[in-house]
């Protein structure tokens, strides 16, 4: 088996959770477990498929666990996996510089944020230093 080489250790990174969905997806269950509806709920503009896409790649990346449950009707929950915890505070980053990228160019971010849980109209506007 070739070993896989990278020219700088971001496109490592990047080849697990890059993309337009995956740091979405991941950013949402850093909230706690999600059901599969609960994700296309809160994320409108992803399709089913794409949604069970991503979703199977981060869990063979080992970034998310399935859990399964043996009921009638079936119930699957995705949660990040004690190796997808160590994304935490990457993915904070990346929410916390998006929201003042918002700020800077829209001066609200509510101008163009979606309000949900992950962004209540109530909270703290972060200052833009």
């Amino acid at each position: 088996m070739t070993k896989k080489k990278y020219n700088i250790s971001v496109e490592a990174t990047l080849e697990v959770i890059g993309g337009k969905w995956k740091c979405v997806i991941l950013c949402h269950l850093t909230h706690g477990k999600r059901r599969t509806s609960d994700l296309k709920r809160i994320m409108p503009g992803i399709t089913q498929k794409m949604l069970t896409q991503q979703l199977r790649e981060l869990e063979q990346d080992g970034i998310v666990n399935r859990i399964s449950y043996n009921q009638v009707p079936p119930k699957v929950e995705y949660e990040l996996s004690e190796y997808g915890e160590s994304l935490k505070s990457i993915l904070d980053s990346l929410c916390a510089w998006g929201e003042r990228h918002i700020i800077k160019e829209y001066g609200d971010k509510f101008a163009v944020l979606e309000e949900n849980e992950l962004n209540p109209r109530d909270a703290e506007l972060v200052s833009i230093d």
